[in-house]
């Protein structure tokens, strides 16, 4: 296993420079060694790291979501809270509704059916959007209107409302037994629960790392973080709270209480991120198969356009009456377009589960990080210095 991790670290690192090279983002790179190595096409990785390539995945996207937070103020969050509210649920609802009511009306899937594959390709790619927001607010793109931090809150926030409806779906598919005002008032709670926890981790890791005498370094309280973070995520995940919402929470007071440590913790986080990343995105990149995401097809392709087009819309609407003009506009529909993490994860939960459209899910949730996560990332990168106001 040690030489398959060694093998995606050099082959990421050196492809991902590459693509740095041509003005492509690193991930496009880290992406591609993922899928070449993976078991669908080289077939090189050991089958204890496939095993365990959730939990790295996982832990690699909880700590670009801490440095998420410790880059985030407190006058940034005033400046974008109702918009990144409407931002983070109109249009992933829109492009949820939206394609269920395609795969329901136009490809003879069931009601439910439809609606598990209309949310989980709603959902927003964090692993894809997060590491480059955070880069845009280093370059100070979008400073101004505190753009980059707008779409930083909605990935996450987007997310939830994305899981929790198609888990509703999933039970209604399989089960039956499933109460759709439960489903719906769970989002707000989720939201809410998993910031105050947040919060509350955050002031009782700020009250420990006061003690110099039991932290005397950084990295001391790193490892406090770091460990409390996976806690939390692994207790929201089995209560059912925003857990990733609330881990930018811990982030965000740490900096907005003790300004210079949040600085001194991010900046060890970015050592920990360098190696983090490669793994992340080659793992999501082992997760494709190709085979699998050319059986969706035609089909695949007019339900995920679909559904972005009615994304853009619910963007257009969201930011009507914002202090956003026409360029910073079209830049959220661009950076609204990344699909990758959910999909990874989720995409062959129905297949597990039986349902009868389990393989198509499959295979149009495969087919969406192929299309999106690449093209979201050069679109970001390219657009910025084009549509944002630099700082």
């Amino acid at each position: 296993m040690l030489e398959s991790i060694a093998l995606l670290l050099v082959s990421g690192f050196i492809l991902g420079m590459v693509m740095k090279g041509f003005r492509l983002p690193p991930l496009l790179g880290m992406l591609f060694v993922g899928i070449m190595f993976g078991p669908y096409v080289l077939d090189w990785l050991h089958i204890d790291l496939l095993h365990i390539s959730s939990e790295i995945r996982t832990f690699s996207l909880l700590i670009i979501l801490i440095r998420a937070g410790l880059g985030i103020k407190r006058h940034e969050i005033q400046a974008v809270g109702s918009l990144a509210v409407k931002m983070s649920s109109l249009p992933g609802l829109l492009e949820g509704l939206s394609i269920q009511l395609v795969s329901y009306y136009v490809f003879d899937f069931s009601f439910a059916e439809a609606g598990m594959l209309g949310f989980i390709i709603a959902a927003v790619s964090p692993a894809v959007v997060v590491p480059s927001m955070l880069e845009l607010k280093k370059e100070r793109y979008g400073e101004d209107k505190q753009i980059p931090t707008l779409l930083l809150a909605g990935t996450s926030i987007d997310d939830v409302f994305a899981i929790t409806i198609f888990s509703f779906f999933l039970s209604l598919g399989t089960t039956g037994d499933v109460s759709i005002v439960e489903s719906v008032l769970k989002i707000p709670f989720s939201i809410i629960l998993g910031v105050i926890g947040g919060l509350v981790i955050g002031y009782l890791f700020i009250k420990l790392f006061d003690f110099k005498k039991l932290f005397h370094s950084n990295v001391e309280r790193l490892l406090l973080l770091l460990t409390g973070a996976i806690g939390f995520y692994t207790f929201g995940e089995a209560v059912g709270i925003a857990s990733l919402l609330g881990i930018m929470a811990i982030g965000f007071l740490i900096t907005d209480q003790r300004e210079q440590m949040g600085v001194e913790l991010s900046l060890t986080l970015l050592s920990i991120w360098f190696f983090a990343q490669i793994l992340l995105f080659s793992l999501v990149g082992a997760e494709v198969n190709i085979t699998v995401a050319l059986e969706a097809g035609f089909m695949g392709l007019i339900i995920i356009m679909v559904g972005l087009l009615f994304r853009t819309v619910g963007v257009f609407i969201s930011t009507m009456g914002s202090n956003l003009n026409m360029k910073e506009r079209l830049f959220c529909v661009l950076s609204y377009l990344p699909k990758a993490t959910v999909q990874a994860a989720i995409g062959a939960l129905p297949l597990a589960s039986g349902v009868e459209k389990g393989p198509e899910i499959l295979a149009i949730a495969v087919l969406s990080i192929l299309l999106t996560a690449p093209l979201g990332a050069i679109l970001i990168k390219w657009s910025a210095p084009k549509l944002l106001k630099k700082g």
